[in-house]
Order: C-alpha cells, then sequence, then structure tokens
C-alpha cells in the first residue's frame, strides 16, 4: 500500500485514508461555506477562508486526525484545489513546463513536460471524483456529458483544449485529456529561441502574412499548428477586421478588431447545432478582411476555399497531415466527402488556385516542434497541383543529450510570392534564399 509521509517520522496515513479523509473534510465543508461567496471573493480571499474553516473541521470530534505539518499543508491545499480548481490535476494545471494532461482513469495520470510523457503520483478517488471535475469543466461553457452524449470537446478559461470520454464508450472508466495553452501565447523570438525556426524564416513567415498570401498550416497532432497559427496571426494589420472560426475557442489573438466565432453541438433534443461550415458561410457577410479557421476537418473546407478564392486574401488555417503534399491531398478528400459531385481535376484546380502557401511543422524525435517545410503551391500541371520546396528541415542526428541536431536548408528557389511582397511595399530577402545558406542547429 501506497504510503504518505511528512517531513518527520511521526505521522503515516496511507493513501485511501488521506482521500477518505480528504472526502469527509469536502463533504462538510460544502455543507457550511456560502457557496455564493464564490464568484464574489477574490480567489486568494476564498483560499484562506477555505483553510480556516479546513482547519476548524479537522478539529471537531470524528475528524481529528494526527497530521503532520507536510501533511496537513498538503491537505489544505488539496482541499482548496477540490473547491476551487480541478482536484488532483489543479497542480499540473498551474506549471508551465507541463503542456498536456492526460487522465487514463482515475487511478492514472500523465503529463508530457518538454515533449515526453511522464506517469505522476497524483490520482482521483474514484470514477465519481473525476466525473464531478469533468462536470465542472464541461457545464461551465455549456456543455453536457452524460450516457446520451458520452463524449464532448470543451475549454478551459486560460484557453485550454479539454476532451472528455466516459462509459459505455470509455471502458475503464471516465479519461480527460488537457491540450494546456500559456496564459502567454508564444510570439515569433520564441520560436527562434526554441530553434524552431531561424531568425531570417521568421522574417519571410511575417512578410507571407503581410503580404495576404492565403496559407495552409499542416501536422500532426500536438505539432503546433494552433501556436504557429496565432503567432502568424501577430503580423495582420490592427486596421484589418478578423472574423475567427473555431471548435472550441483557443487562439489568442492580440488585434482590437476581431470578431470570435465558435461552434454550438446539438442539445439534448439532437437540436440547435451550429458547425463550423454555417458558421463560415456566416462570416462571408460579416465583411471580413481575414478569415482565421481554427482547422479544416470537414464540408467547411469548401466555403474556405470559396472565401479564398472570392477575394478574402490573407486567410489562414490548419489541417492534420504528414507533408505538404498530404495536405493538400486530405484537402482534396475533405471536399469530396462534403458530397459534392465536383470532378477531382476541377477541386484541384480550385484548391491550387485558393491556396498560396503550405507551411509544414513536425514533432521530433527528442519532442521538440520545427518548421520542416515551406512550401509554394504554383498552379497545376496537367491534373496535379504543382508545389516548389522554399526550404526544409533535415536532421542529421542526435547529440549526447538526446536533443536533435540538424540544419535549415533552402533550396535556391525564388518563391512566385516575391511579387506579392514588392506590391505591398514589403522587403525582399534575397540573401535568405541562398543554396549556399545552411542554417545548423
Amino acid at each position: 500500500m501506497r504510503i504518505i509521509q511528512g517531513l518527520n517520522n511521526n505521522s503515516f496515513m496511507s493513501t485511501n485514508e488521506f482521500n477518505d479523509l480528504k472526502a469527509k473534510v469536502h463533504d462538510r465543508l460544502v455543507e457550511i461555506l456560502d457557496l455564493s461567496l464564490i464568484d464574489s471573493l477574490e480567489e486568494q480571499t476564498l483560499r484562506q477562508e477555505i483553510r480556516r474553516l479546513t482547519a476548524n473541521i479537522l478539529s471537531e470530534d470524528g475528524m481529528r486526525v494526527p497530521l503532520n505539518a507536510d501533511e496537513k499543508e498538503r491537505f489544505f491545499r488539496e482541499i482548496q484545489d477540490e473547491i476551487l480548481g480541478l482536484g488532483p490535476i489543479e497542480p499540473f494545471m498551474q506549471d508551465p513546463s507541463i503542456s498536456d494532461v492526460l487522465v487514463n482513469s482515475y487511478r492514472q495520470i500523465y503529463v508530457e513536460r518538454h515533449g515526453k510523457l511522464q506517469l505522476t503520483e497524483a490520482r482521483f478517488k474514484d470514477d465519481a471524483h473525476l466525473r464531478k471535475i469533468i462536470d465542472r469543466i464541461v457545464s461551465a461553457v455549456g456543455r453536457r456529458i452524460d450516457e446520451s452524449t458520452p463524449m464532448v470537446d470543451a475549454r478551459l478559461p486560460d484557453g485550454s483544449r479539454v476532451n472528455a470520454i466516459i462509459p459505455p464508450l470509455a471502458i475503464d472508466g471516465p479519461a480527460l485529456s488537457i491540450r494546456r495553452f500559456s496564459v502567454d501565447p508564444l510570439e515569433m523570438e520564441d520560436l527562434i529561441t526554441l530553434k524552431s525556426i531561424t531568425a531570417e524564416i521568421g522574417q519571410l513567415l511575417k512578410g507571407i502574412v503581410q503580404s495576404r498570401l492565403n496559407v495552409l498550416i499542416s501536422g500532426g497532432t500536438g505539432t503546433g499548428k494552433t501556436t504557429m497559427l496565432n503567432v502568424l496571426s501577430r503580423f495582420i494589420p490592427n486596421d484589418e477586421r478578423i472574423v475567427t472560426i473555431e471548435d472550441s475557442a483557443e487562439l489568442q489573438m492580440k488585434q482590437e478588431h476581431v470578431v470570435r466565432l465558435e461552434t454550438r453541438p446539438p442539445n439534448i433534443e439532437g437540436r440547435g447545432e451550429v458547425t463550423q461550415r454555417d458558421l463560415v458561410r456566416n462570416s462571408l457577410r460579416m465583411r471580413p478582411d481575414r478569415i482565421i479557421l481554427g482547422e479544416v476537418r470537414a464540408g467547411e473546407v469548401v466555403d474556405m476555399l470559396q472565401a479564398m478564392n472570392t477575394g478574402h486574401d490573407g486567410s489562414l488555417t490548419t489541417v492534420h497531415a504528414n507533408s505538404p503534399r498530404d495536405a493538400l491531398l486530405r484537402m482534396e478528400t475533405l471536399v469530396a466527402m462534403a458530397g459534392l459531385s465536383i470532378p477531382n481535376e476541377a477541386v484541384r484546380r480550385y484548391i491550387s488556385s485558393a491556396l498560396n502557401v503550405v507551411i509544414h511543422i513536425s514533432r521530433l524525435i527528442d519532442g521538440s516542434r520545427k518548421l520542416t517545410h515551406l512550401s509554394e503551391i504554383t498552379g497545376m500541371e496537367g491534373n496535379v497541383i504543382t508545389m516548389q520546396e522554399i526550404f526544409s528541415f533535415e536532421q542529421t542526428g542526435v547529440d549526447s543529450n538526446g536533443k536533435v541536431v540538424g540544419r535549415f536548408k533552402m533550396t535556391g528557389i525564388l518563391p512566385r510570392f516575391v511579387e506579392r511582397f514588392k506590391a505591398h511595399g514589403i522587403p525582399v530577402p534575397y540573401d535568405a534564399f541562398d543554396p549556399r545558406r545552411v542554417m545548423e542547429i
């Protein structure tokens, strides 16, 4: 049996005993705490009040348990997290080094730190405890989870993305996945510091956005597509009207003239659903200068391509794919899944005329993320979309610390979009396209 040991050897308590005591104190606290104060008082004041009441409860008959100083401090902190936060996973939500929190069952909680998964010692008391935290998350954004709707996407106030799934779909009990987003999102300088890109590539990306090229960001799950979308959005001028469309609102725009739209799932009667495709169509009536679609994954791709082809230059979106070429194939497949009877060649021509640039991001074996390909779409040759690669990242090995070693290589091709740079008064970094430029990292 796992044992909790404090700062000294005067007190030992099993994990089950500790959790049972915490459950009793929590129930008693809910009885005496004025829950209406939670929304009216500052968090620090509430935490102090909860600590005071918890100390009083522990002194009541039947609650007196010998706890040393370390155990008592942990007990107070966990009770505060139960009332105000997300229970056992609250400390992970406060840790800026953690990017994902993955709850496989009430007994097993993993976190991703610096790109690597780690099993933690934290755990929920039981399935009911985990369900209570899941309900707290989804109800806060007006969604629900039950046997009729056993899986749900939601978000936390800080923008973190949440997916929850419960029995009967989850065989071993409720499961919870949280993709965290930092309060201060990464900027271009951060990506350069992390060696995800170089300063020269950063300047090129800035010009791509400012010259109003239509951009598709591709990559696998967890590669940083949304982070890159956030970074690129920083270069949209403040005098442009931006409409963002997402399943769960994650983008952290810093411009003032922004309208944020979010989908809505069907209600308990199966009505009232609003899809991304509905929102894209509606956004065309909102006089947007730029449309930013969080991710294309269904029929909304048709309307997004239509927007890009009808004057909404400078639009951005992301798609799941393993390479730039796969990204175009996936776009073509999504158009076919929309149920439209359009010949394949016509679909490809539509895609090639709508998109200008494909930015591909990969997560490497050491957990780091890199912008591995930047490709320009140049049109059609026969019935094939033609692309030319502007630069790529080549991994050359792994150092003694397990970190990936590689280099950014320019292909030497001068992209056609340099003419757009000139038309918008953006300096063309000709030196950046020199094939002799190899940037080792």
